[in-house]
């Protein structure tokens, strides 16, 4: 499970080239192409195996909150403290987020990942970026490689309302003006509920209500499309390793077809896709940001061999340059703390260059940040 400790304080993980390793996994068309699974995708016997029993969860409803029944809003605080205590994953419904905003975002999706690969290949991520097209991150990694591809964008305050849209202008043509248009929405959408969710979260620690809330309004967040194609070989494989999200809260929202994995009291469950429902999962960020009392949510993703599948993905992060400390008062109680005081960035700088996200990332990062060679402060 412990994907990178190896890593750990190694050189960056980017390659330099990734042609002599045999796979030039940018294109949909490699992974049709193949009989055989690439060795650079295979993963260790015993790692790979699909859940069969389904996680279980009471499904938090909004619409209490949002009406501002006090009452109901006590109750699904009281579940989403259930839930992170235990493994950091819910889902929620009557989230307020509309319905045709989501189908068609997922066409914008379905449409992107079947242009040509020289189309896609426009928006490549460039080293070092976090934004851009990426065939199963092999600008990353060299083995164990994701069966996927992505599509990341950023959304942040920064006093520009189209920062989406000039992603997709800038790097796609004036002709992905309207796809630019739709992400906006739909992450103003995610950010809008995201802050929901934070005041949700601090009621059920018992915190000041607003103080996630204030803590992520001028937040910098990372908009990711997922597209897994059919493997022909789904038990050596995987959509998504094993992992927890750096990040502070995982939105996402899946299609039909079915493929999330979470770990729960040390088995593999799996998450029937629901279409009114947004999948919620806990990051190590807001781990830290609870001092430790709340989980952050060990998750995968396994591959289909017949159907291809697609989710949308906004990960809540705080700005860059933000302290992550948790609550006085939190702490008061707990008596002591958990994790230093870090900045967001420094995490994300963590895991984009020297350790691939496992589930032992915030140990690992802790003793990286005590050690004699602490990340520059800028």
């Amino acid at each position: 499970m412990d994907l990178g400790a190896s890593t750990l304080l190694c050189p960056p993980l980017e390659l330099t080239d990734k042609k002599e390793h045999g796979v030039s996994p940018s294109d949909s068309s490699f992974f049709k192409k193949q009989p055989n699974i690439p060795m650079e995708f295979i993963w260790a016997k015993g790692e790979v195996g699909h859940a069969h029993e389904e996680l279980r969860e009471p499904v938090v409803d909004l619409e209490g909150f949002f009406s501002g029944d006090e009452v109901a809003t006590q109750h699904a605080a009281m579940l989403v403290r259930s839930a992170c205590l235990n493994h950091g994953f819910f889902q929620v419904i009557n989230h307020r987020v509309d319905p045709h905003l989501i189908t068609v975002a997922h066409d914008h999706m379905e449409a992107f990942f079947k242009l040509p690969w020289s189309k896609k290949l426009r928006a490549q991520r460039k080293p070092g970026s976090l934004w851009g097209y990426s065939g199963a991150h092999a600008d990353r990694f060299s083995l164990k490689l994701p069966w996927k591809e992505t599509l990341s964008f950023g959304f942040h305050e920064n006093g520009s309302e189209s920062v989406v849209e000039d992603f997709f202008k800038s790097t796609l043509g004036e002709e992905f003006e309207q796809t630019g248009l739709v992400y906006q929405k739909y992450c103003q959408a995610m950010k809008d509920l995201s802050l929901v969710l934070m005041e949700l979260l601090a009621i059920s620690l018992g915190v000041d209500r607003l103080h996630y809330r204030k803590f992520f309004e001028d937040g910098s967040s990372i908009m990711r499309c997922n597209y897994y194609p059919p493997c022909q070989e789904p038990g050596l494989a995987f959509g998504t390793g094993p992992h927890c999200d750096p990040t502070s809260l995982t939105i996402l929202h899946q299609d039909q077809v079915g493929g999330l994995e979470v770990y729960v009291n040390n088995k593999w469950r799996t998450i029937r896709p629901r279409c009114d429902a947004l999948v919620i999962n806990l990051g190590d960020t807001f781990k830290a940001l609870s001092n430790g009392r709340y989980k952050s949510c060990l998750h995968r993703a396994v591959v289909n061999r017949y159907k291809e599948r697609r989710s949308l993905v906004f990960f809540v992060c705080p700005r860059e340059n933000k302290v992550v400390t948790p609550p006085q008062d939190l702490v008061c109680r707990e008596g002591t703390r958990k994790y230093p005081d870090f900045k967001w960035s420094d995490l994300l700088e963590f895991t984009q260059k020297y350790y691939r996200a496992d589930d032992a990332t915030l140990q690992n990062f802790t003793k990286w940040l005590l050690s004699s060679n602490p990340p520059n402060h800028h």
